[in-house]
């Protein structure tokens, strides 16, 4: 049975994502707000790009595989913003929300992946049908892009989980920031081996560093976790290297925003810090991505732009002012953890421990 076949069957099999985070049905898209969880469960429409350009700036959504998503689908409702009644008219104003977009957030390559690839082949449907003909063509034609992009993501992150499971036996893992369902489309990264060992009877116990300065993992991971009856410890950053020196925790698992040509990966803010602990205590530290996150064209981690957030997200928590105004404040969202950390890749193509097998897998993306 081919490696595909395998995929499908286990897409049909498997049971249903634990949380799916955007919603595309009869040409709408709505995104679960994640800034209001765990306290409340509100859903987006997003009825505009200035909405959707809002939402992502904002981490609305977040997650570098659901951002790529939202982005496309964002082409998509753009085509339902125009006015335009031929495809050559509206491909320009498509043009002109990719170009937008494209500003809502540097590091997660994902979003620039999947704008390319809708505008790429929005060009190419236009060619073949002409510009005079009718627009709604390439309305239609966007949201089936958006839609099959879904669609294989929902794919690829169950296929991670089967690879990454084989990785895993019964006990703790330790993850950090939110690499989820609620990243994804549904199955989530660095979470994908635990939803599909939970399924399978493994008996597992996440442990989610909070995540400083938004929580990411308090407020999003532990939310999704115990929401699918995932036993979830929540934990300070710093207590990390603590928790790690016991010896009971068998895995450090972390998604990415952007892996660069040489194995360099982007992630959130703390994750350079916990893979050198993992490393002197001799702990795997794995890292969990889709092949749209792989950069070939960014040759190493110091070409990655790093977003530089807000300095109120570190002088406040929870709207309380906790260090003076006029305090100057370092906060980069991401960091990037060198090559020579990773144990392993885990990818819906397989576990790679050599950096240089992922060039092998990009001429399917």
């Amino acid at each position: 049975m081919s490696e595909d076949t395998l995929h499908a069957d286990a897409v049909t099999t498997a049971p249903r994502p634990p949380v799916q985070p955007l919603r595309l049905a009869d040409g709408r898209l709505a995104l679960l707000d994640q800034t209001l969880l765990p306290n409340e469960e509100r859903w987006i429409d997003i009825d505009s790009v200035a909405t959707l350009w809002e939402a992502i700036h904002q981490l609305r959504v977040r997650g570098a595989p659901a951002i790529g998503i939202a982005a496309a689908a964002g082409l998509a409702v753009a085509g339902r913003e125009s006015t335009a009644t031929t495809a050559g008219k509206l491909l320009r104003d498509v043009q002109t929300a990719h170009d937008d977009l494209a500003t809502s957030r540097p590091t997660a390559v994902n979003l620039f992946w999947a704008l390319e690839r809708v505008m790429s082949g929005a060009q190419q449907f236009v060619a073949t049908i002409g510009a005079d003909a009718p627009a709604d063509l390439l309305r239609q034609h966007l949201w089936q892009a958006a839609q099959t992009m879904l669609d294989d993501d929902l794919a690829a992150g169950l296929a991670i989980g089967e690879h990454g499971v084989a990785l895993l036996r019964d006990g703790a893992v330790l993850t950090h920031c939110n690499a989820g369902a609620i990243a994804t489309s549904g199955w989530g990264t660095a979470l994908a081996p635990v939803y599909v060992g939970h399924a399978r009877g493994l008996q597992l116990h996440v442990y989610a560093d909070e995540t400083r300065p938004l929580l990411q993992g308090a407020r999003l991971t532990a939310w999704e976790l115990t929401r699918a009856g995932i036993p979830v410890t929540v934990q300070t950053d710093s207590m990390a290297a603590s928790l790690l020196a016991r010896g009971e925790v068998q895995a450090v698992l972390v998604g990415a925003d952007r892996v660069a040509a040489n194995g360099d990966v982007a992630n959130k803010i703390g994750t350079y810090g916990l893979a050198i602990i993992a490393r002197e205590l001799g702990v795997p530290f794995y890292v969990a991505f889709p092949m749209s996150t792989f950069d070939p064209a960014t040759p190493d981690g110091t070409q990655i732009p790093i977003e530089q957030r807000a300095a109120d997200e570190v002088r406040q928590f929870a709207g309380q002012r906790t260090a003076p105004a006029a305090a100057e404040v370092f906060n980069p969202a991401f960091d990037v953890t060198p090559a020579r950390y990773v144990t392993a890749y885990i990818t819906e193509h397989g576990v790679f421990t050599d950096p240089q097998e992922l060039h092998l897998h990009t001429a399917a993306q």
